[in-house]
C-alpha cells in the first residue's frame, strides 16, 4: 500500500522510473541505478556542452563525467569533465569523448559492479540496455550503501539472525527469529560434550585437564574465526577464486602453524610452570601436551574455517550463514577431542 501511494504521488515520468527500478531484484544494478544524470550528443561541440551544463542550477551528486549518445540515445561514449574544460572550444565531443568505458546492465549482480567500482575507482557509471541504450547510470554513492547492506547483513547471518530483525520487535517475534540456529547450536554442543564423557576416567586422574581443554578449544575457535571472517570477505569481494584456492589453504594453514608454535609455546611454558609446583604431576609433559594439542588446534580452526565456506558456497549456499556454528562446533569437538587424547596416551 506505502509504494502504491507513492506512485500515485509521482508524475508519470518519475512514476516510470520507480515502477522500473522496482522490477529488477533487489541485488541488481537496475535495482540501485540513478535516472538523475547529464548526457549530450556526440555531434555537437563542446562550447555547445558547455552552455548545456551552465543552464542547470546544480550538476547531479557525483557527476564526474557526461554521457555522450546518438539521436537515438544509444550510449556512444563518455566525456570526462576535465576534458570538457581544457580542450578547444570549438572541438567536436565526438572527438575527445572516452570510447572505452565500463558500463553495466541492469540485470548485473550488483556484487560485480561492486567490484568493478573498487577495480577501477569509478565514481560513476553508465547502465545501458543489452542493445546498448542508456538507461540510467550507477553512481559511488549506491555502492558504497549496497556494501554497507551486504556487510550489515552478513554480520547478522554469522550470528545466526535475519536481515529483517527489528531491535524493537517483539519479545515473541525476535524469539521465534533466533530460535532455529540457538536448536542447532544446542545439538552441536551437545555433541561436543559427548566427546569429554568418552575421557571422563581420564579427568578424574587427571583434574587439571578439566579448567585446560577450554582454553585449548577456544584458542582454536579464535583463529579459525579470523580465516573464517578472511574468507567470507573474500568471496564477497570476488578475490576468491578456484585458481588460488589452493594456495590461500597454504597460506592460512602457514600462519595457523606458526601462531601455534608461538601461542602453543606460550601456552605450554604457563602450564608448567603454574602447576610445577604439583609433586605428583610432570608439569614439563602437561605443558607439551596442552601445546601440542592447542597447535593442532589451531590448525583444524584455520582449515575449518576455510573449507566450510567454500563447501557451502560451492553447494549454492550463503557462506557467511552458520559458517560459524559448525567452527564452533568443530573446534570445540576437536579441541577437547585433541588434549584430553593427547593427556591419555601421554600423562597416563
Amino acid at each position: 500500500e506505502v509504494v502504491q501511494d507513492i506512485l500515485e504521488s509521482l508524475d508519470a515520468q518519475n512514476r516510470a522510473r520507480l515502477q522500473s527500478v522496482l522490477s529488477y531484484p533487489e541485488e541488481s544494478v537496475g535495482a540501485l541505478m540513478d535516472f538523475d544524470l547529464v548526457s549530450i550528443r556526440e555531434d555537437v561541440t563542446l562550447e555547445v556542452a558547455l552552455r548545456y551544463l551552465r543552464r542547470f542550477d546544480e550538476l547531479p551528486a557525483n557527476t564526474d563525467m557526461i554521457f555522450v549518445v546518438d539521436r537515438d540515445d544509444y550510449l556512444r561514449g563518455t566525456l570526462p569533465l576535465q576534458r570538457l574544460l581544457v580542450n578547444d572550444p570549438e572541438t567536436e565531443v565526438v572527438a575527445v569523448m572516452n570510447r572505452e568505458m565500463v558500463s553495466f546492465e541492469p540485470e548485473n549482480e550488483a556484487s560485480e559492479a561492486a567490484q568493478a567500482f573498487e577495480r577501477y575507482d569509478l565514481v560513476s557509471a553508465p547502465v545501458v540496455t543489452k542493445e546498448g541504450k542508456l538507461i540510467g547510470r550507477l553512481t559511488v554513492d549506491q555502492v558504497v550503501d549496497f556494501i554497507r547492506e551486504q556487510a550489515d547483513e552478513d554480520v547478522l547471518q554469522q550470528a545466526g539472525l535475519r536481515e529483517e530483525e527489528d531491535l524493537f520487535a517483539s519479545v515473541w517475534k525476535s524469539a521465534k527469529n533466533r530460535s532455529p540456529w540457538l536448536a542447532i547450536n544446542l545439538v552441536t554442543a551437545f555433541i561436543a560434550s559427548r566427546v569429554i564423557d568418552v575421557f571422563q576416567g581420564s579427568i578424574k586422574q587427571l583434574v587439571v585437564l578439566a579448567t585446560l581443554q577450554a582454553i585449548v578449544a577456544g584458542i582454536g575457535g579464535n583463529s579459525g574465526n579470523q580465516t573464517l571472517t578472511l574468507i567470507v570477505r573474500g568471496l564477497a569481494l570476488g578475490q576468491i577464486q578456484t585458481a588460488n584456492a589452493r594456495r590461500l589453504i597454504s597460506k592460512e594453514l602457514g600462519v595457523s602453524a606458526v601462531n601455534g608454535a608461538i601461542w602453543g609455546g606460550v601456552l605450554g611454558l604457563l602450564v608448567s610452570f603454574w602447576y610445577g609446583s604439583s609433586g605428583h604431576l610432570n608439569s614439563l609433559a602437561l605443558g607439551a601436551v596442552v601445546m601440542g594439542a592447542a597447535m593442532l588446534n589451531l590448525l583444524v580452526g584455520a582449515l575449518v574455517g576455510i573449507v566450510v565456506p567454500l563447501t557451502m558456497l560451492k553447494f549454492g549456499r550463503d557462506p557467511a550463514v552458520g559458517s560459524s556454528v559448525i567452527l564452533t562446533f568443530v573446534t570445540d569437538s576437536m579441541g577437547f577431542f585433541l588434549l584430553l587424547g593427547l593427556a591419555t596416551l601421554f600423562l597416563l
